[in-house]
């Protein structure tokens, strides 16, 4: 049997491909546990992320977790009982709770919503994040968000016949996206998902209509991206590693959809008569078509459009053109990376268009 330091090493570190943010990392503690740093977790700075049980019936042709058949895993008190010394002990922040599926699927929810029940109990009322499980039962995902500050059920792909490639078990309509409908109903505002991108090999066209309706329809807080990694021993072991270039550009892509509201008539030249997307930040693609923008009479959607000019930025240029014009760069007040992105998409009093730093300092 092993040891708690050893069982929570390994279900900490069989946790690593459920995100928690973008750019996420892992520290190692020396009981073996590994810490995802969140900087975006509704004021967790620290997050342990591990599963409940380390084996899984299920048979997704990319998880590690399938090939595990030790059976190692946490009961809820003993699950609860390592969590709370460590959040005692200032090593963690918060809990990130998922868990493979040995067995039944509801009774695995349970489980899980047990462990929730029981940290509230026992008066932990720090940030938790509970992950839902496909095919979960509706009572369950309501009764997860009631403890939960976040639940999160993985899409991870784009379609049924995408998921054909990963998985004979899990059904997309019913197991998934019906799911996510309940999710959205039991904690609006509180919910996430997550895509496997090039998994399944779907276009980027194709993950763009999945997006698109995800937002539209499910209104996920956000939507997480993580390239496939060809792992050892899985079904997919032999196929090439998704470029991680590929997760990064779907996160630009993500923000306009998500942040800037970016039309879907607007991106879709973005991707070739292939479905795809270039290596290339998107927002300064869109940018290169249009005329530069006058910051002093430019529209908020106008300064959207700009690269290195975010929203809490674009409309501090707003409020800030009407207390002085904006005759020259410096006066933006933007960081130099943001402003070096800018300056060859805006243009000053008297028609000249900035391209480079000089002149200003």
């Amino acid at each position: 049997m092993a040891g708690c330091a050893e069982k929570l090493g390994r279900l900490t570190s069989g946790s690593q491909y459920d995100v928690c943010m973008p750019g996420e990392c892992m520290q190692m503690l020396t009981s073996g546990a590994c810490i995802t740093y969140n900087q975006n977790a509704g004021g967790c700075n620290r997050m342990l992320k591990v599963l409940l049980h380390g084996s899984c019936s299920y048979d997704c042709a990319y998880c590690p977790v399938r090939l595990n058949r030790s059976r190692l895993a946490f009961s809820p008190r003993e699950l609860t009982e390592t969590f709370l010394c460590l959040y005692q002990k200032n090593l963690a922040g918060g809990l990130f709770l998922t868990s493979g599926i040995p067995y039944d699927t509801d009774e695995v929810m349970g489980e899980l919503i047990e462990t929730a029940r029981i940290l509230r109990g026992d008066g932990y009322q720090g940030y938790l994040h509970l992950k839902i499980l496909p095919g979960a039962q509706r009572e369950d995902i309501y009764e997860a968000a009631r403890f939960a500050d976040r639940i999160s059920l993985n899409i991870e792909t784009t379609g049924e016949s995408r998921l054909r490639v990963l998985s004979g078990i899990k059904d997309y309509a019913g197991d998934i996206i019906k799911r996510l409908g309940w999710i959205a109903e039991a904690a609006p505002g509180r919910h996430t998902t997550q895509l496997v991108i090039g998994a399944a090999g779907e276009t980027d066209r194709e993950i763009f209509d999945c997006v698109t309706s995800l937002y539209e329809r499910v209104h996920p807080s956000r939507i997480y991206y993580s390239a496939f990694r060809a792992l050892p021993k899985t079904r997919l072991a032999l196929k090439a590693s998704t470029p991680f270039w590929r997760s990064r550009r779907w996160y630009q892509m993500d923000y306009l959809i998500r942040d800037y509201g970016f039309s879907k008539e607007e991106l879709l030249p973005l991707m070739d008569e292939h479905g795809a997307l270039a290596n290339d930040d998107p927002k300064a693609l869109l940018a290169r078509g249009r005329d530069p923008v006058d910051p002093n009479a430019a529209s908020l959607d106008d300064l959207l459009h700009v690269p290195g000019i975010g929203a809490v930025t674009a409309r501090a240029i707003i409020q800030a053109r009407e207390r002085r014009v904006i005759r020259m760069p410096k006066d933006l007040d933007l960081p130099g990376s943001c402003l070096k992105r800018a300056l060859p998409y805006l243009a000053f009093p008297g028609g000249a268009r900035q391209a480079t730093l000089a002149g200003f300092r």
